[in-house]
This record gives structure tokens, sequence and C-alpha cells, in this order.
């Protein structure tokens, strides 16, 4: 899908989608593209969204899923910017052994935290 569709559809979902903090509709100027999937194709395509609502200041992601004529959002409420959202995005999987390697780490951690940051 070329950039002006793209645009078109922000624009287009800014008219649909409402902040679910304070259900002021969203601006298309404050809206940035994450991440397209199947955009040039006409069915199943999906988009990751980044808004930040004018009146209340909060920020939401998207998870747009088109499959030909119908259209499915999931949105989450965020501290993210759409710039540490992208950034988030590439970033590597988190892995078990990491998972389980903070675990016991927090097992153990005593709430002293300017020593663990010395």
């Amino acid at each position: 899908m070329r950039e002006t569709n793209i645009q078109k559809m922000i624009e287009l979902l800014a008219l649909v989608l409402h902040c679910p903090i304070c259900a002021a509709k969203y601006n298309a100027e404050n809206t940035n593209v994450i991440e397209t999937k199947g955009m040039e194709k006409t069915e199943e395509s999906s988009m990751l969204v980044h808004t930040d609502c004018e009146r209340c200041k909060s920020s939401v992601v998207f998870s747009i899923s088109m499959d030909g004529p119908e259209i499915f959002s999931v949105g989450m409420v965020t501290d993210l910017t759409s710039a540490d959202a992208a950034r988030f995005r590439d970033a590597d999987q988190i892995t078990v052994d990491e998972v389980m390697e903070f675990h016991n780490f927090l097992e153990t951690f005593d709430g002293n935290f300017a020593g663990v940051i010395r």
C-alpha cells in the first residue's frame, strides 16, 4: 500500500477511534505508524500504530488488523513514545534464562537500589 493510502487510513481511524482515558477523538497528526504487514495486498494486512491524545496527553498503541472488509483494533494505554515503541519492536526477545535470572535476583534483593546501581 502506498504512503498516501496509509495516511488516508490513519485519518479514517482517527475519526473512528477515541481516547480510552478522556474519550476525545484522535488527531491524525499525532498518529505514527510503527509497523505495517501485508499493506500491499487488499486482504489480511495489519498495522501497529502509536497515537497521543491532544486533550489528556495519554498515549495508546493500537494493533489494527484488516481482513477483507473487516477491521479489528486492540489498543493499550502506554507511557511509550512512538520512538520507544519502534525501538522495542526491534529489540531482542527476553529469554527464559533472563527471566529466571531476574527472578533469582529478586528473591535475594534487599531493596537497596543505590547499591545495585553502583
